[in-house]
Order: structure tokens, then sequence, then C-alpha cells
């Protein structure tokens, strides 16, 4: 599905956008069912924690500073079920990652409008950490993004540094993990705007972040995580969880047992 020039660029940069992965008519009833998970079953809240949003977001923005946001949306409708294993999709990840991927979660952005949370630069290995790099985050767009609404924002070449630590705690307590913000700016990332129904593609080690959504429209895109099955888990998000094989097949390791219909 993709060309030479396009995973040679995904491998220098971390990060690919993809045109037009979905059609209009899909994105119509992604959209349809969206709305109805975000009336239904999705929470507002505060959004990430940390003394980053002192230096993001003025004292009254900060305040005001909401996310919506829901875990694993094909629990919740059929539309995004086939949209998480979509072949064109997983095909073009399969060029990037190899011929075996597990799908391993998702998660809705939602950036209200004109006080929409920012996020401070960081990697996603932060939340759902492996022993490796071989897994793939997909920002499918919802909306068309832009600096106004806060377009995801990339530190080129930053996944060949592998993991990095992360703040997780402050004087106040535990707070969301982020890298410091006197060490990683968002000035120096590179702007990635995409239309609806464009894909995002980046490695789980590439640094990004995201401004505040400054308009009068919400700004949503929905986060998918694939990954190599044979790259195990070690902390975070859905540890311990299998997901669906979307392509290939999943090998068995040394001491793998088949998964049980036990409940845990």
């Amino acid at each position: 599905m993709l060309t030479t020039e396009q995973i040679e660029s995904f491998n220098n940069q971390g990060f690919l956008r993809i045109p037009q992965v979905f059609t209009p008519e899909e994105m119509d009833r992604l959209d349809e069912d969206l709305e109805f998970i975000i009336q239904t079953w999705a929470t507002e809240s505060m959004g990430w924690t940390g003394p980053w949003r002192k230096v993001y977001m003025d004292e009254s923005t900060e305040k005001a500073s909401k996310l919506i946001s829901i875990h694993d949306l094909y629990f919740y409708s059929s539309a995004w079920m086939r949209a998480v294993t979509k072949p064109d999709l997983v095909s073009s990840l399969s060029d990037l990652m190899g011929p075996n991927i597990e799908l391993h979660h998702s998660t809705l952005h939602a950036k209200p409008p004109e006080t929409g949370h920012p996020f401070p630069m960081h990697q996603d290995s932060a939340f759902y950490l492996h022993q490796d790099g071989r897994y793939l985050d997909v920002l499918v767009h919802l909306d068309d993004t832009s600096h106004e609404n806060g377009e995801i924002r990339f530190l080129s070449g930053s996944h060949k540094l592998g993991h990095l630590e992360h703040i997780t705690q402050t004087e106040d307590g535990p707070c969301t993990p982020h890298l410091p913000t006197t060490d990683y700016s968002l000035e120096d990332t590179v702007p990635v705007p995409a239309k609806r129904g464009d894909v995002v593609v980046f490695n789980v080690f590439t640094i990004h972040g995201s401004h505040i959504n400054q308009t009068d429209r919400i700004r949503r895109m929905v986060r998918v995580g694939y990954r190599d099955p044979e790259n195990k888990q070690v902390a975070g998000q859905s540890l311990g969880r299998p997901g669906l094989m979307v392509c290939g097949r999943r090998p068995r390791l040394v001491g793998d047992l088949a998964f049980s219909t036990e409940q845990d």
C-alpha cells in the first residue's frame, strides 16, 4: 500500500500522514457513531495533570481546559470495529511493521471549542510501555486539523532515542507522564495538519504534542494502537489484555499458553 519513499520517510522521521484512508461515506458513519459514543459513554475531565499546564496555558484557560475521552470505541460500535480492522489501513501498517499485527487499544481525543486541552511533549510509550519499538499509533482524523485547533506535532527523528524517562511526580503528588518543558518544546516540532479521513501513523517512541484548540468547533481524533504480537508489554494501559490479530498470525513463544476462557 505504501511507496518506498513513504516507508523511508517514516523510518527517518518516525511519523507519516496517509491521506484519505477512509472514504467520505465511511467517515459519515464513524461520525454518527462517535457522536453516539460521546453522548452515551464518554467522560469530560480537566485532562492531563502536571506543572506543564502553567507553561502551555494562562491561568483562566488552564482552569477552563477540558478533554473528552473514552477507550476502545469498537466495544461500542460496529462501524469503529470495521474501521480499526480495515484491510487498506492494516496493509499500510504491515508495510511499516511486518506481517503480524495485533490490535492493542483505541482512545478518543476530543478537544472542545476554545479551551480544548493541549498536550505536552511526551512519548506514548510512557502510557503503555513495551519491550521495543514495534508498536504503531494511528490517529484517525474526524476533523480537518490546523494550528488553530491543535494539530498533531512531532519531534522529527526522536523515535531513534528509544524510551525516555518522563516526569510522573511533582511536589503536589503524581501527575500525567510528560517530558520536561525546559528540554522539549513544541516550538521545535514539525506540524502535521491533516484532513478528515486521513490517518497519521507514528512510532510509540516518537515525541509529540499539540497546542490548544482556539476555534469555536470541537476537534476530534481517535488514536488506535497496534503492535507486533512478539513485542511484549511491560506496563501501562491494557496490560495483560490480548488483542485481535488484524494481520498475520500470533507466533507461540516459549512459555506461552492459549488464552483462558475463565474470568480473572
